[in-house]
């Protein structure tokens, strides 16, 4: 089954708005989903890019305003983090170990994660708060506790965001459909269309 790629980071509304949609349109299609997690903040440092939050006043408005806006559209339960944006270098570990050790867990976990820092204004950048989300879904919290620290899965994390720099990658969600790049959950109606039709 061909797969869609889906590069993310947990402190990106966008992916987390993206995020609730994009399992179902890859079904639709036949599709599977790779989730990819990677650090905007390692990814800014090279590309030049900072936060929405981080730019000139108006637009930093506008943002914050979207960001809400964009969630209604699609349904998503949303509110604005007290802290944002935060390291998420925690969760990101834990979601690639999960992908290792549990990947029928993965998913659950990411979606857990991004409601909770999106939806309950939980602190995701605190071990303790990831461990607990995970826990919640299913996943023992010890052990993912330990494996955030395993060596691999720092090396894997980085080989992640080393990929997304080298295919283009400057901002989350970014999509890879048969090669072609999206970013962004307001090209997700782009992305249905390619997979319906194909290349336009």
């Amino acid at each position: 089954m061909k797969r869609l790629e889906f590069f993310f980071d947990f402190s990106s509304p966008y992916s987390y708005v993206a995020s609730e949609s994009i399992e179902s349109i890859a079904s639709k299609y036949d599709r599977t989903v790779d989730f990819t997690p990677i650090l905007l903040g390692a990814v800014f440092k090279v590309t030049g890019g900072r936060p929405l939050t981080d730019l000139h006043a108006s637009k930093s408005g506008y943002s914050a305003r979207d960001f809400a806006r964009s969630a209604r559209f699609f349904g998503v339960p949303f509110k604005m983090p007290t802290v944002f944006p935060l390291a998420t270098v925690t969760a990101a570990r834990a979601m690639v170990w999960l992908q290792a050790q549990r990947s029928d867990k993965a998913a659950s976990f990411m979606h857990a994660v991004f409601r909770a820092f999106f939806a309950e204004d939980r602190n995701i950048s605190e071990l303790a708060v990831v461990a607990n989300v995970a826990a919640q879904v299913g996943i023992d919290a010890t052990a993912l506790a330990a494996g955030v620290q395993e060596q691999s899965v720092k090396d894997r994390l980085k080989a992640h965001v080393d990929e997304a720099i080298a295919r283009g990658v400057f901002g989350a969600p970014t999509i890879f459909v048969d090669g072609e790049m999206f970013w962004g959950n307001d090209r997700l109606a782009q992305v249905e269309r390619w997979l319906e039709r194909g290349p336009f």
